[in-house]
């Protein structure tokens, strides 16, 4: 082989060897983006029993929206009278509203019809306000009968992550409590009549959301 044929070769080999190596870095870079992508579609939904209060609320939302983080409010009958605009900017704004009774009434034995009754009162509070039909429901304390799913055609809606919240003002407690049990699909229960739970909540979302989280109401989470 000549010297002119010997150098024309190796540099053929130089430039398959500068291909195969420029596609391997590539694949790297679109496997690593791929891989960030996936970690992007992991959900979580944060939602708020009680409310909705006329200050804290308000300033929950505009961390909500500045954070493009959805949640889902169960609110108390009561509550969404006294604060109607509140109520109409949670739907505004597209978070999901659920009922959680009109007066934060427990089931139990005895007063199962009356319980029935503040369903369907805050039921029609709700939808004066906003137009829409209320399919979920959280019941306080957790207490349900399931028939009354297919008497009002409600959905309950429990947990999985409960930091006490509401008997603790210690923000980076409620906090370290979620994030240390946080995963994908997860449901978290706070509530949103206490100016501790708003700055807990928000730096929640700010946290998972450096993880890969998007918030999203609890209809994605049950049925994606």
């Amino acid at each position: 082989m000549s010297i002119n044929k010997r150098i024309f070769s190796c540099l053929i080999v130089l430039l398959l060897l500068i291909l195969i190596c420029l596609i391997g870095y590539h694949q790297q870079d679109y496997i690593a983006t791929m891989g960030q992508i996936e970690e992007g579609q992991k959900k979580i939904a944060l939602t708020f029993d009680d409310g909705p209060h006329p200050y804290y609320t308000e300033q929950l939302l505009d961390g909500l929206k500045e954070r493009g983080a959805k949640a889902t409010f169960f609110v108390t009958g009561e509550h969404a009278k006294l604060h109607a605009d509140v109520i109409k900017r949670m739907n505004e704004d597209g978070h999901l509203i659920g009922n959680h009774t009109y007066s934060h009434m427990q089931l139990g034995k005895t007063n199962r019809e009356e319980f029935k009754e503040e369903l369907v009162q805050t039921n029609e509070v709700i939808k004066g306000i906003t137009g829409e039909e209320v399919i979920y429901v959280r019941p306080p304390y957790g207490s349900w009968d399931k028939e009354l799913e297919t008497e009002l055609n409600m959905f309950p809606v429990l947990w999985t992550i409960d930091p006490l919240d509401w008997c603790s003002d210690n923000v980076d407690a409620v906090t370290r409590k979620v994030l240390s049990k946080a995963g994908e699909n997860d449901i978290i229960l706070m509530h949103d009549y206490y100016a501790s739970t708003v700055t807990a909540a928000l730096q929640i979302v700010d946290e998972l959301q450096k993880e890969g989280y998007e918030f999203v109401t609890v209809e994605e989470i049950l049925f994606d």
